[in-house]
């Protein structure tokens, strides 16, 4: 592809929007009072570190007034659109009345949202406990199991994230995000069933059996013989979108409640619609969890998560006080109430496997066009796209970032994962139209041919 058919200027979708003017301090100043006073594990995604200001719906601008389509929407967290005006306008009614209590005082915004989350659940998970992040919904989900099942063992999955916190870290499954401390006791990581990790071989329904298998084989070496819990994620986000053939989970769920344990999906990432085809990520593969845990797209960008369970387990809880200063608060409850309503209102889930699929038909275009990409994957919204050699098929992690570069420059914002930071994550707000789509998959045609011949 010529030079200037790369470089030319793309035509992003019209947008009836005009920022504010930015009156802050510069992005240059920003930088330095980062670099003085921020902790320096606080990083940027980009050689050039971009200033984000404002936002609406899929979009979001810079301090220049320069709109930017958002396909990793806060790191898989704003669902339904930046500054969503119907959540905004619910979180502002609610700060004009009461901005905080804690839970010791009644609210009905609380009380609320679990019935509306019990709602989107399969019949008995219906009580619900909400907390401020995903880490403390992992944390707090496998307190739950060991208490109710009398059991210390838990079993995660090789490749697996579920937090940054002492413990959630523990069950996170990349070396890259764990620091050489001492980890919690009695955690334990079975094979992934995902058939691109080349870890196993067979048809990819024969790997989901041999990873589920894997773990009876960690519980019968490595544990007393019983588990307080097992927990996955139905598709793995930090992962780089992977994910097994549906008899997987239908097989781990079996096993694990042979010996004892209890079910837990996180659904910090595939929860609420974002899989286009279900509600939840688990409903993808025929299986009914013990304990749901969920965060980032429940609160659009409020600090609010959850876990949901069965009475009788979340009845081991009351054994000792338990308290949350912040979760349960009324806005972070104004704003998960807007959100379910929102997602069912504007038909989000639907436009997830709508437009998720015209976007996954093009990336297999893009796979056929770039041999650079090895592998194509995900459901609705949640898309993944590994980038490898294509004649050593090492990792790709060098291109991966040019490709970031690259899309960012012609105005879109992509994210990244995979253990070798070589996969595209594209997870965008569940707004986003078709002729998005077409622009994304315009940018990200030129960034892979960007990428592939470097200085071209």
């Amino acid at each position: 592809m010529a030079t200037d058919v790369i470089t030319r200027a793309l035509a992003m979708p019209a947008f009836d929007y005009t920022p504010l003017p930015y009156t802050g301090p510069s992005r240059e100043a920003v930088l330095a009072l980062r670099r003085e006073y921020v902790n320096p594990a606080v990083f940027t995604l980009y050689r050039d570190p971009l200033m984000i200001v404002e936002g609406k719906m899929q979009y979001v601008f810079d301090e220049t007034g320069r709109r930017y389509l958002d396909l990793f929407a806060g790191i898989v967290t704003v669902s339904c659109g930046h500054c969503h005006p119907k959540v905004l306008r619910r979180m502002q009614e609610q700060m004009n009345a009461l901005q905080h209590t804690t839970t010791i005082y009644l609210h009905p915004n609380l009380p609320l949202l679990a019935q509306k989350l019990a709602s989107k659940m399969p019949p008995g998970l219906d009580v619900t406990y909400f907390v401020n992040s995903g880490s403390e919904a992992n944390d707090l989900a496998v307190t739950m199991a060991r208490l109710y099942t009398g059991n210390l063992d838990v079993v995660a999955v090789r490749n697996a994230y579920h937090g940054g916190s002492p413990s959630s870290m523990g069950m996170t499954s990349h070396h890259t995000w764990k620091y050489p401390l001492p980890g919690p006791a009695a955690v334990h990581h079975a094979l992934s069933p995902d058939p691109s990790s080349q870890t196993l071989t067979g048809t990819p329904e024969e790997i989901a059996t041999r990873a589920a298998a894997d773990i009876r084989e960690l519980i019968r070496f490595s544990t007393p013989g019983a588990i307080a819990a097992y927990i996955a994620e139905p598709i793995q986000g930090v992962g780089g979108v992977t994910r097994g053939a549906p008899n997987y989970f239908r097989e781990a769920y079996a096993i694990t409640r042979e010996y004892g344990g209890l079910c837990i999906a996180d659904e910090v990432q595939t929860g609420f619609g974002r899989t286009g085809e279900h509600y939840w990520g688990f409903q993808n593969y025929g299986v009914v969890p013990d304990i749901v845990t969920m965060a980032k797209g429940i609160g659009n960008g409020m600090p609010l998560a959850a876990v949901t369970t069965r009475r009788e387990i979340a009845e081991a809880l009351t054994r000792r006080t338990h308290f949350n200063t912040f979760g349960g608060n009324p806005v972070s409850m104004a704003a998960g109430l807007a959100v379910l309503d929102v997602i069912d209102e504007e038909n989000l889930q639907e436009n997830a496997r709508v437009v998720g699929g015209r976007f996954l038909e093009g990336l297999h275009r893009l796979r056929e066009q770039h041999p650079l990409v090895r592998h194509v994957r995900g459901l609705g919204l949640m898309l993944g796209v590994e980038l490898a050699d294509p004649i050593t098929g090492a990792p790709a992690s060098a291109p991966a970032l040019e490709v970031l570069e690259a899309a960012r420059e012609m105005g879109v914002l992509l994210g990244k994962g995979g253990l070798d930071g070589n996969v595209l994550r594209i997870k965008p707000p569940l707004c986003i139209t078709a002729e998005d789509v077409d622009f994304a998959l315009d940018v990200l045609d030129r960034a892979l041919e960007r990428a592939a011949h470097p200085g071209t």
